[in-house]
């Protein structure tokens, strides 16, 4: 079929109007070149669409069902431009967004619940995962903000401290520590730690490890979890201790105690992570959006 949108808006206003005269001057051309129009769209499609008198113009059975189509189209064709401007203008369009299972369980589910309230346009697509994975899903655009452990360092990546967290022992609750209101680093030198694998833990692990250097002793890990929700589980089992952030206050399972580190005074930062290049209009939006829940969440 040759019949192309000009065709279907000129039919549609001769159908609205029934009088070509009308139709012409609602839609700008002259009259001859509409009659045109309409004979060359029924000629391309093979059916009559309209009766014509010289007093009256009607909509054919035919015509009625081109009707309904050709209303559904140029309703079509005006929304998919309405939503093409506004996703070049950053007001649609959609974020791949990964967070760390210890960042979901602090003040992120409330920035972010904030944050869609805000761009309700823009859909936001969550994934769980470790904060090395999500630093080379950036760099491979696989990911446009990661919520991770930090600071981060490299000059391709911007960064926004969500939260500021103090570490804590996690021990299960016949352990003899667990009767304490806290502790000394070193007072877990001769402990069996229960962690995550370093190849993926990588980046908390290398805020603990030194810490733990620096009182003159190496964590004795004998077993590895993948999340900390899972850590925990084995710490309850028995299997050995913990020092997570504060935020698993949130989520303590069955069994275990929480005792704050008294000398752990660094903190350890939840921030959100981007890269710094090729910055679209919806990600500009989204960011400067977290910039602003986050100052209202700290204030």
């Amino acid at each position: 079929m040759r019949f192309d949108l000009r065709h279907i808006r000129c039919f549609v206003a001769v159908a609205e109007e029934l009088h070509f005269r009308r139709a012409a001057e609602r839609i700008g051309i002259a009259q001859p070149a509409l009659s045109r129009t309409i004979r060359d769209l029924e000629n391309d499609m093979g059916v009559i669409l309209l009766e014509r008198t010289k007093k009256f113009v009607t909509l054919t059975k035919a015509g009625q069902a081109f009707l309904e189509s050709s209303r559904a189209i140029l309703i079509a064709i005006e929304y998919a431009v309405e939503n093409t401007r506004n996703v070049s203008d950053g007001k649609m369009g959609s974020m791949r967004i990964a967070y760390t299972d210890l960042a979901i369980i602090g003040v992120l589910p409330k920035i972010l619940k904030d944050v869609r309230s805000d761009l309700p346009d823009v859909a936001l697509q969550f994934k769980n995962d470790v904060s090395i994975n999500q630093l080379r899903d950036l760099e491979d655009d696989l990911l446009d903000i990661g919520f991770v452990t930090g600071p981060i360092s490299g000059t391709w990546f911007e960064q926004l401290p969500i939260s500021h967290e103090r570490l804590t022992c996690v021990v299960y609750d016949s352990h003899p520590l667990a009767s304490r209101t806290s502790v000394r680093i070193a007072d877990l030198a001769e402990e069996n730690f229960v962690h995550g694998a370093f190849k993926e833990w990588e980046v908390f692990l290398s805020h603990l490890l030194p810490l733990c250097h620096r009182n003159g002793f190496k964590p004795r890990i004998v077993q590895e979890g993948i999340t900390s929700l899972g850590i925990m589980g084995l710490v309850a089992a028995g299997v050995g201790i913990t020092v997570l952030t504060e935020s698993i206050g949130n989520s303590l399972p069955i069994g275990v105690t929480m005792i704050p580190i008294e000398d752990a005074i660094d903190p350890i930062q939840t921030v959100a992570v981007w890269k710094s290049e090729n910055i679209d209009k919806t990600k500009r939006r989204f960011i400067e959006t977290l910039r602003r829940r986050v100052t209202q969440i700290e204030q």
